[in-house]
């Protein structure tokens, strides 16, 4: 499995607008074969501080995200939005455990 975490940014009076196109880049994430997990979510001491996690099955399904209509329409969105300082690593992981 493929865990990606990171952040993103942007101006904080743009949120309004960027939830719009951020829930539906996770709604269709979420739809794809091999997404195990697609969720971003608000700083709550930063504002326009954007907190990315994804699960993917394997690089297969990653690879086939990275090609969907529906990534290339939230990138499209980035300069309108002021999206910014995108900070995003992909781990490597085993099966998760219950702590």
């Amino acid at each position: 499995m493929l865990l990606i975490v990171g952040t993103v940014r942007l101006p904080a009076e743009n949120l309004t607008a960027a939830r719009e196109v951020m829930a539906s880049m996770i709604e269709a994430s979420r739809a794809e074969d091999g997404c195990l997990g697609y969720s971003y979510a608000e700083d709550v001491l930063e504002p326009g501080l954007i907190h990315v996690k994804e699960l993917w099955r394997d690089q297969a399904a990653l690879d086939r995200h990275f090609e969907t209509t529906h990534i290339a329409t939230w990138r499209e969105s980035w300069p309108r939005l002021g999206i910014h300082g995108r900070d995003l690593t992909v781990y490597d992981v085993g099966e998760g455990r219950k702590t």
